[in-house]
């Protein structure tokens, strides 16, 4: 469960995070590092796309910049995950919403 997000940092179960992280049914990795700062690729998910979640949630940052290359997008409709991307606060509700109901991963970009 996501406590809260703004602008730079992310609380989940009483945590601060303040690094981009991923969200796995078991635990949190943070900080997470990708090869292209605002851009998304397969390899920056690698780990969660081995596991094939019902559901990854994509937050893309407080005002949306990161952006996800189409080979996620792909790799996501051909393995029939539910791919969704949203700017980082509507992905955190989003996230609270669906966790507990199905196997849902996150990736978070927590500033711009």
């Amino acid at each position: 469960m996501i406590d809260s997000y703004t602008f730079g940092q992310m609380v989940i179960k009483g945590k601060s995070y303040t690094k981009d992280l991923i969200i796995f049914p078991d635990r949190v990795k943070s900080p997470w590092w990708r090869k292209t700062g605002h851009l998304l690729t397969l390899s920056d998910i690698a780990e969660v796309a081995a596991k094939k979640p019902d559901t990854l949630i994509i937050g893309t940052g407080y005002l949306g910049l990161m952006k996800v290359d189409e080979d996620v997008k792909k790799f996501a409709k051909d393995h029939e995950i539910n791919l969704i991307i949203q700017k980082s606060k509507q992905a955190a509700q989003t996230y609270n919403k669906m966790h507990s109901k199905e196997i849902v991963f996150a990736a978070f970009h927590l500033t711009c």
